[in-house]
């Protein structure tokens, strides 16, 4: 078993982008290697994290960049690849974008990008941190909807 240490240290940003479609929620998701997720990706070297945020969500989503909102949170996982053992941190962002078209960025290996209605987001998201991530935005969402409601 390997140690704590010998995990190398990875830090990666991303964008929970959002619309109300029909009075209803929804994010832009993509679909890699048979999984749901959402666009997100190393923070280069004298990168910012919202920078990287919305670089990646371009890239991925081949759209126009996106408007951030608001931070949501971060995720936490390791993995071990032919590269090497890693321990990634992401930093979420909700963000809007008025982009109508959308092309995956094949060098990714992403096939799909789609408009997916939050609660179906949540249930398909193919990793567990991603559905916490989508709970916690769904959470601030709901918040920044009652305060926009009329009394």
């Amino acid at each position: 078993m390997k140690k704590k240490d010998e995990f190398v240290p990875i830090k990666a940003a991303g964008g929970i982008v959002w619309r109300i479609f029909k009075e209803k929620p929804q994010v832009l998701m993509i679909y890699r290697c048979d999984v749901w997720d959402l666009p997100k990706g190393k923070i280069d070297k004298g990168e910012k994290k919202k920078e990287c945020a919305i670089r990646e969500v371009s890239e991925e989503t081949g759209s126009i960049p996106p408007i951030i909102n608001k931070k949501i949170g971060t995720t936490k996982h390791s993995y071990t690849d032919e590269w090497g053992s890693f321990k990634k941190k992401t930093y979420w962002y909700a963000m809007q974008s008025t982009a109508k078209k959308f092309t995956p960025q094949a060098s990714e290996d992403i096939e799909k990008v789609c408009w997916i209605d939050l609660d179906r987001a949540i249930e398909i998201a193919g990793y567990d941190n991603l559905k916490k991530i989508l709970k916690l935005f769904k959470e601030w969402l709901e918040n920044e909807s009652s305060l926009n409601r009329p009394s």
